[in-house]
């Protein structure tokens, strides 16, 4: 049985940690196919994209007026994914500040969405991946290490193709 086969069927948040192209969401993609929440949705968030007020309201959603532009709600990812697996991509890459955010709805199951002051309870499976050392930037003192625990119940590496090079004939297959 695969490592994917192994953690699949479990509710756990992953970790997914490898250099860039080596199919993270791939792997993440897999679990989710492979989990009892393969009827529902897969939400991926490239947490590199956006800054601010912009990811806040990606994530955890928006009432109408909270800020210029919002002239309606808007669900946010975590409610998007309900029942269901976020992906987030690049997490090592997240504002401290919007870090505070997700570790409080990752330990309360509790979504805020931007200009409300009612929470909203979900039941989304996590997946999170990076190129980064986490830990070293916990050291560092750049990535919270109440947050890096809270996604780091389930770590999976992957690598690079050259350090497998048994694989390349089926891939060169598959393709």
């Amino acid at each position: 049985k695969t490592e994917i086969s192994r953690v699949a069927p479990f509710t756990s948040n992953i970790l997914i940690t490898g250099p860039s192209g080596t199919g993270k969401e791939l792997v993440a993609r897999q679990i989710h196919a492979e989990s009892p929440r393969a009827k529902q949705p897969f939400i991926p968030v490239d947490c590199a994209s956006m800054v601010g007020e912009l990811m806040s309201s990606q994530l955890f959603g928006h009432v109408a007026g909270a800020f210029t532009g919002a002239n309606c709600n808007a669900l946010g990812a975590f409610r998007a994914a309900e029942h269901g697996t976020l992906f987030l991509d690049e997490i090592g890459e997240l504002e401290y500040a919007l870090q505070a955010k997700l570790l409080r709805v990752l330990q309360e199951h509790v979504v805020t969405p931007v200009g409300s002051h009612e929470g909203q309870p979900i039941d989304v499976r996590v997946i999170a991946a990076t190129n980064r050392d986490l830990h070293a930037e916990v050291v560092a003192d750049r990535f919270r290490e109440d947050l890096y625990y809270r996604l780091h119940v389930v770590h999976l590496q992957t690598t690079a193709l050259e350090q497998r090079p048994e694989d390349i004939c089926a891939l060169a297959d598959s393709f």
